[in-house]
């Protein structure tokens, strides 16, 4: 079904799995470890997916800020520490809007360097996924193969039958038994102390700034422009995206939200291409999070792991692909020094060495270009 410009059909539905890799694992932890309510998370998730389909009428990821779940999740954060956490990113986030601070940062960010941080997120997107999959390696290579041979189905999109076998899977081994279904649940106010949204900016804030700058933004931007380069989203609109939806959602039970460029490679490949994916995406996080709130987080950690690794390694691999078109004598060097410190470190300090060795071969190129015109000159 095609209204204007959305789409509502099995592909967009099945591009709307297209990033749960990430979502699974960070809200079981959240749930299971803080102690965050699944009906505020999943709600407000769900409500971030609509409005952004709706205004962008693109499928653009909504994905929890992953340095940031995982400290909370690591040092067993309080439910209300999380809240003040999505308030500071989205005070953040909402100044850099305001400024165009980000849109600066992309002015001087060379392509080389994007792709650098795209093959990087592709890696380690891969990395995690190989995890995943040695759960159950001969469940992960049949949902390979599956997703392979039918990715662009019409009628048995990859994704959903591999979603399909997973939830079968659960069924058989039993473990939706009991299940509580229909006891409705709705978001409730949430608090916390202003000092606290101080001390998680130092325990995991600062360290989320330089990632969600990357990937969630740089990144995400450039790759909308490679899918749709007619419908550029600036890096800007994407900053303020990313700070209404953290000074608002925290108060109703929300955790800290990002855009991200392996969810959006995710969702395409997996068939998205209208608003129309997110839409789908946010009644399923309603619906979820408002009747299944009692069940979700035994739900999430039952479903096999060894399905969403297959998922993510071929997202991966997708974006790994985006490297293609660099040039070798120029790009490949600070390509590859974006990747080994990203592997080393974080994609944050591997952006910034990328960026450091580009301009300094620029410099050394055109100094060097420099001297072969003094000499010819000189010669003439």
């Amino acid at each position: 079904m095609k209204i204007g410009s959305f789409e509502f059909n099995l592909r967009e539905l099945s591009g709307s799995m297209g990033d749960m890799g990430t979502l699974f694992p960070l809200a079981v932890g959240y749930f299971a470890v803080c102690g965050l309510n699944p009906a505020g998370l999943l709600v407000m998730m769900g409500m971030a997916n609509i409005a952004t389909g709706l205004i962008y009428r693109l499928p653009i990821p909504i994905e929890p800020m992953k340095v940031l779940a995982v400290v909370a999740i690591a040092q067993k954060w309080t439910p209300s520490m999380v809240y003040a956490s999505g308030i500071a990113m989205g005070a953040v986030w909402l100044l850099f809007a305001a400024t165009g601070v980000m849109s600066w940062v992309a002015k001087f960010t060379p392509r080389a360097v994007i792709r650098g941080i795209q093959v990087s997120l592709g890696v380690l997107l891969a990395k995690e996924a190989l995890k995943m999959l040695s759960t159950y390696w001969l469940l992960g290579l049949i949902a390979l193969v599956v997703v392979l041979l039918l990715r662009t189905n019409r009628y048995a999109p990859g994704a959903l039958v591999v979603i399909v076998m997973g939830i079968a899977i659960m069924v058989f081994r039993g473990d939706l038994q009991g299940l509580k279904i229909f006891e409705m649940q709705l978001p409730t106010l949430t608090s916390f102390a202003p000092k606290q949204i101080w001390e998680t900016l130092l325990l995991a804030g600062f360290a989320q700034i330089p990632l969600t700058a990357t990937n969630a933004v740089i990144a995400t931007s450039a790759l909308i422009t490679e899918y749709w380069p007619d419908r550029h989203v600036s890096e800007r609109k994407l900053s303020l995206n990313m700070g209404l939806m953290n000074i608002v959602f925290p108060f109703f039970g929300g955790m800290p939200l990002c855009h991200g460029a392996g969810g959006l490679a995710g969702q395409y490949y997996f068939g998205a291409r209208t608003g129309g994916a997110n839409i789908i995406e946010g009644i399923i996080e309603i619906f979820l999070g408002i009747f299944l709130a009692s069940s979700i987080a035994f739900i999430f950690a039952s479903f096999p792991m060894a399905i969403v690794g297959a998922m993510m390694f071929l997202v991966g691999i997708e974006m790994v692909k985006f490297a293609r078109d660099i040039t070798i004598k120029t790009e490949l060097f600070p390509v590859l020094v974006v990747l080994a410190i990203s592997m080393w470190k974080n994609m944050a300090f591997g952006f910034l060495a990328g960026m450091a060795i580009y301009y300094l071969m620029e410099f050394w190129r055109r100094r060097g270009s420099d001297a072969g015109s003094a000499e010819a000159g000189i010669d003439a």
